[in-house]
C-alpha cells in the first residue's frame, strides 16, 4: 500500500513539474516555455512582422539594384554651330569627341550648293565651335586668295587697307581711294583698271603689276 502511495505521489509530482515548466507537445516538436510556443506559432500563423520585415529586404534589394542601373555613366555631349551650305543649319549636339562629319550629318549633310571638298571632315571638333561650310564658289575664291597670299600678290578687288598699303607708293589715302572706286564700280576688270582709280598713273602702275591680281 505504501508503495502504491509512493508511486501515485512521484506521478503526482512529475506531473505537476511538467504543468509548471509549460512542457507539451505540438505538431511533433517538444516545446518549452513561453518562447519556444512563440516561435512556433509565429511560424505556423505567419507573424506579420517577420513578414513584414522580409518584404522590406526584398524592397531595399530591388532599390539597389534599380539604383545601380540608374549609375550607369551617361555619354557627354557637347554643342556646334554648323552654318553656311548646309541642309539644317543651326546649333547641334553631338557625342563629345565627334568629328567635323558627325557636325555635318547632325546639320542634315551639304546643301546643293555646298564646296563639299572645302572643309575638312575629318577634323576634330569641340564644344562651343562655329563650324563653317562655304558654297562651291566662295571655296573657289578662298583658294584663290590662297594662292595669291603664297605668291605674295594682293587682290585689289578683295584686298582690306591694310593689305593694299603693302604695294609700292599706295598709302592709306590712295588704298581709301582703290576701295572706293570698287564699291562704287562694282570691282576692277583688269590689273590696268586701277588707273582709273585718282593719282594712280602709268609710272605708279608699272611699280605694282606685278603685285597685284583681280581674280
Amino acid at each position: 500500500m505504501v508503495k502504491k502511495r509512493n508511486i501515485q505521489a512521484a506521478a503526482c509530482l512529475l506531473t505537476a513539474c511538467m504543468l509548471l515548466c509549460g512542457c507539451g507537445e505540438k505538431d511533433g516538436s517538444i516545446l518549452i516555455g513561453n518562447m519556444a510556443t512563440q516561435n512556433v506559432e509565429d511560424r505556423d500563423m505567419g507573424n506579420p512582422e517577420l513578414e513584414g520585415s522580409g518584404e522590406k529586404n526584398t524592397a531595399v534589394q530591388s532599390g539597389q539594384a534599380e539604383e545601380g542601373q540608374n549609375t550607369e555613366p551617361r555619354e557627354n555631349t557637347i554643342r556646334v554651330y554648323v552654318c553656311g551650305a548646309v541642309i539644317n543649319p543651326g546649333v547641334v549636339e553631338i557625342p563629345e569627341g565627334s568629328r567635323a562629319e558627325d557636325a555635318l550629318t547632325a546639320a542634315g549633310g551639304f546643301a546643293s550648293e555646298a564646296g563639299r571638298e572645302a572643309v575638312n571632315l575629318a577634323e576634330w571638333v569641340k564644344d562651343g565651335q562655329m563650324l563653317y561650310f562655304p558654297t562651291e564658289g566662295e571655296a573657289r575664291e578662298r583658294r584663290a586668295q590662297e594662292a595669291d597670299a603664297a605668291a605674295g600678290l594682293v587682290n585689289i578687288n578683295t584686298a582690306d587697307a591694310a593689305a593694299l598699303c603693302t604695294l609700292p607708293g599706295v598709302g592709306e589715302s590712295r588704298a581709301a581711294d582703290i576701295i572706293a572706286y570698287r564699291e562704287a564700280n562694282g570691282g576692277f576688270e583688269s590689273c590696268e583698271d586701277i588707273m582709273k582709280v585718282t593719282g594712280i598713273k602709268d609710272a605708279m602702275y608699272q611699280k605694282i603689276k606685278d603685285r597685284i591680281t583681280v581674280r
